[in-house]
């Protein structure tokens, strides 16, 4: 496994949200967590990325405790885009994506050519070279989750944990920034967790989902073993009908209503 949790508790202060949680994700895959509101699919994701300590179990990165690897380290394996990401007004895109090379600094190595090559091969990955001097705050919302991938490429790093991708963006946009996914993915050979909250599009983007409710993973698997009628209603607490994606022959839910009470 790439990465692994094995048996974490996650939480904040005396508040429990993850209780003896197991995953694995496998490299070369596209893994997407999908559950209700406050199930933990954020809380388990950020602690993947190393930014929550586990109150009980480990996080394994490539077999390693992660919490024991120097950050460094990490940074230089693993980039984390969170959700609605902010940065400083007037920063302009290629700023934006030059802070993804932090990781490659040290007092004795300052900015390079490689580190040069890295922010331009990011920009040209994401489609925006073009926009490279444009502030960050004059960009469309799908051009500014794209800059902000972009960063975590140039860090350099071929695993890459994405908390809500298409958060507050539009259809054509959520589509724009999960066909990039599918491009790193499959072009550049990316291993990619994502938290989706639109569950066609997580069949249609994703090899492998895993679906949360509170705190623990109720399946775990391809999409058309998981995204079924019955865990529908145990995860989500809806009535649905689940046909084929006549586009991508993926799991499409029809929804009817909230789950039929006796």
């Amino acid at each position: 496994m790439r990465l692994q949790a094995a048996g974490v508790k996650l939480g904040y202060g005396d508040r429990t949200v993850v209780e003896n949680l197991d995953l694995g994700v496998q490299a070369g895959t596209v893994t997407t967590i999908i559950g209700p509101n406050g199930c933990g699919k954020s809380t388990l994701l950020r602690a993947l990325g190393r930014l929550l300590k586990p109150q009980g179990g480990q996080v394994l990165l490539d077999g390693k405790r992660i919490d024991r690897t120097p950050t460094r380290e990490v940074a230089r394996v693993l980039g984390v885009l969170p959700q609605a990401p902010t940065a400083p007004e007037g920063l302009t895109v290629s700023d934006l994506v030059a802070r993804g090379r932090h990781p490659h600094q040290t007092w004795y190595r300052q900015w390079s050519s490689d580190d040069e090559a890295a922010v331009v091969r990011a920009l040209e990955m994401t489609g925006l070279a073009d926009l490279a001097e444009r502030p960050l705050d004059e960009l469309s919302g799908g051009q500014r989750q794209r800059a902000w991938i972009s960063m975590a490429l140039a860090q350099g790093t071929d695993l890459l944990l994405l908390d809500e991708p298409t958060t507050f963006l539009d259809l054509a946009h959520q589509v724009e920034v999960l066909e990039l996914v599918r491009h790193l993915h499959r072009e550049a050979g990316r291993t990619i967790v994502m938290v989706l909250h639109d569950l066609n599009l997580a069949a249609r983007y994703a090899d492998r989902l895993v679906a949360m409710r509170e705190g623990q993973v109720i399946a775990a698997g391809d999409p058309h073993e998981v995204l079924t009628e019955d865990l529908l209603r145990e995860v989500f607490d809806l009535d649905a009908k689940v046909i084929p994606d006549p586009v991508a022959g993926t799991p499409l839910v029809v929804p009817i209503g909230p789950r039929s009470r006796p």
